[in-house]
Formats: C-alpha cells, sequence, structure tokens
C-alpha cells in the first residue's frame, strides 16, 4: 500500500513535468494518461485510490480520449516516469542532497538538477494547495488577524493575482511588512511550514523531503506587484523607500524588463524612445528578439531605425553585460516617465485605459 501511495505521488509529478522531445505535442494530463495506460489496470486502480476525486475525474477523461501512441512515445513517458519515481524515492530516503549524488552518478548532474527542479516545484505547489482554490477576499478573512510574517509566508505559496489581491486588502502599514516578509524569503524549513499550514487548515498533507523549498524572494514579489493596483503599488513602495531602498529599488527593476516593452501601447514606446540614447539602443537590441526589435523600428522616424540598423551591422564583439546594462537604462527610462504619468505600462489586466 506504500508502494502504491508513492506511485500516486509520482503519477501527479509526472502531469507536472514539462513535455520533452517526442512528447512535446503531448498535455501534461496526456502524459500521465499514457502512464496510466502503460501500467495497466491493476496498478492504474491502486493510484486511483490515492488520488484526488477531481484529479480522477480528469486522468480519466484523458484514459478515455487517448488515441494511438507509438512505441517511442510509450517508452518516453515512462521512462521519463521512472526518473521521477527514482527522484521521489531518493529525496524520501535522503533529503535533496542525497538525492542529487544519487541521480548525478545515475544521470548526469546536468539530468539531476532538471529532475530535482521538477520535484521541488511540485512539493511547493503542494503545500497550501487548498488554499488556491479560495479567493482573494475568503483568504484575505482567513489571514487578516496574522502576522505579517506568516501571511508573507501563506502568500508565497499562492498564485501571483491571488496574492496580489489579499495584499491590496490588507492596511497600508501591513502591506509594506507582508512585501518585504515575501521579499526577504528564500527558503523554508518543512517544519515551520508544517506549523503555519496545520493553523491554516485540517487538509495539512505531510511534506516528503527534509530539505527546505524555494518560495517567496524578490521575483516573486515582482510578479505580485505587478499585479497589484497603482494606489497599492506606489503606498508599497513609498514606505519600503524608507527604510529599505536596495530592496525597493531591487523589486522595481524585475517588476518590467527589457523584453516587456511588446506589451506597451506604440504611443509610450515612441515617448520613451526619445528619452534613449541612441547606443544604448543598439546595444540593447544586439540581443533583443525579433518582437522586440519590430516593436521599437515601428515607432522610431524611418531615419532614426535605418541609422540603428546600419550601427547594429557594425557593433560587434559586444559583451553581454554591456548590453544587459544598456536595456537596464531603457527600462529605468520606462519607469522614471511611468512614475511621471507621461507613458502607460499594462497591468495585468488591472488598468482600464481610456483612448
Amino acid at each position: 500500500m506504500a508502494e502504491a501511495a508513492v506511485t500516486a505521488s509520482e503519477a501527479k509529478l509526472a502531469a507536472a513535468a514539462p513535455a520533452t522531445s517526442s512528447l512535446a505535442g503531448m498535455s501534461s494530463a496526456q502524459r500521465a494518461a499514457a502512464v496510466v495506460i502503460a501500467l495497466g489496470s491493476d496498478k492504474a486502480s491502486q493510484i486511483y485510490k490515492f488520488m484526488e476525486p477531481e484529479e480522477v475525474e480528469q486522468l480519466t477523461l484523458e484514459v478515455a480520449r487517448m488515441g494511438f501512441l507509438n512505441s517511442d512515445q510509450t517508452e518516453e513517458v515512462l521512462t521519463e516516469y521512472h526518473k521521477m519515481c527514482m527522484t521521489n524515492k531518493a529525496v524520501t530516503e535522503g533529503g535533496l542532497e542525497y538525492a542529487r549524488v544519487v541521480l548525478e552518478k545515475a544521470y548526469g548532474s546536468e539530468a539531476a538538477d532538471e529532475m530535482l527542479s521538477k520535484l521541488t516545484k511540485s512539493l511547493k505547489n503542494r503545500e497550501f494547495s487548498f488554499m488556491n482554490k479560495a479567493d482573494d477576499k475568503s483568504l484575505f478573512s482567513a489571514l487578516q488577524r496574522e502576522r505579517a510574517q506568516t501571511i508573507a509566508l501563506v502568500l508565497s505559496y499562492v498564485d501571483a493575482d491571488k496574492a496580489a489581491g489579499v495584499i491590496a486588502q490588507l492596511d497600508e502599514k501591513k502591506q509594506i511588512q507582508v512585501v518585504e516578509g515575501m521579499a526577504m524569503i528564500e527558503s523554508v524549513s518543512p517544519a515551520t511550514v508544517k506549523i503555519v499550514e496545520a493553523e491554516m487548515s485540517k487538509k495539512f498533507s505531510n511534506i516528503v523531503t527534509n530539505s527546505n523549498v524555494k518560495v517567496g524572494g524578490i521575483d516573486y514579489v515582482a510578479s505580485v506587484m505587478n499585479n497589484l493596483d497603482r494606489t497599492s503599488e506606489k503606498n508599497i513602495f513609498d514606505g519600503l523607500s524608507n527604510y529599505n531602498q536596495d530592496l525597493a529599488d531591487e523589486i522595481r527593476k524585475r517588476m518590467f524588463v527589457f523584453e516587456d516593452i511588446v506589451t506597451m501601447d506604440d504611443r509610450s514606446v515612441q515617448r520613451f524612445v526619445r528619452d534613449c540614447d541612441t547606443r544604448d539602443l543598439v546595444l540593447a537590441l544586439k540581443t533583443a528578439n525579433e518582437e522586440v526589435a519590430n516593436k521599437l523600428f515601428s515607432n522610431m522616424s524611418s531615419r532614426t531605425a535605418e541609422t540603428i540598423k546600419d550601427d547594429l551591422e557594425i557593433t560587434t564583439n559586444v559583451r553581454i553585460k554591456d548590453v544587459e546594462e544598456a536595456q537596464q537604462r531603457i527600462v529605468d527610462v520606462i519607469r522614471s516617465l511611468e512614475e511621471r504619468n507621461e507613458i502607460i505600462i499594462m497591468k495585468a489586466g488591472k488598468d482600464d485605459i481610456i483612448a
């Protein structure tokens, strides 16, 4: 029975894994169905015993829909599944570091990193998973009287837009404390997560690893801030800047990246381009994808566009560091203009624009 429980757990991990090679055309649910079919009805029925009803329903539907799988696809999906079983077993027996040693010996360091990355992401998704079924108002009701650090920990496990919804409902002081707490989180011990989750819900399920799982962090906070309304964003940055300017600046840098230029309206692009140094535009475009380049060139004068294209052809042996710094200077120009309300950066569906 314990073996079946591990099998069920790994079936869920298989469903969460990204598609590779000949499986690239299959969704995660289809790959999970392929595993179940390949294992046979007896083992499949054992797996079903350890799955939630909605998971059984989804998986059964995919099994029913499953068409022909060639031998290569079947072999590949089972190989992926077997590697995950080995990963989970190694982690359960000795923690992540022990698992890394075992997997590196079996598959090499690169494959070991990939398998452990999939597992830790899956583990993160398990903790507080019941909270992802609640809306932000329900989450706020459950969390509003908790300490800022507790709220920061819990919100680090839910979707960014939902976390933003909760933060927007907090009072101004606690907003700042929670965002700072989330940004400063690097890893959380399983014992701490277990205690907090037990307080939040009776549906707590055991953590299978003794090692810390990465949650929160500045990148995650930047994602949350991108989902906040502008009033809450301004309040948090104003308060955070009063005593932790470096952290506030770092979060700002990661909220809008160079590639996000493609999401801006043409008028805003035309405006910031006028304030950018031509040399920065040339350097920034050295590694830019076609979509970003087209967005910029289509919003310049034909003379400026031709000049930059000519400079791009003769600019060689450029350091990646110089390109990244040029892109960041352009982003700084964009953020500065936005703060002065001269351009608009779209906020993940939070802004209504009147033409």
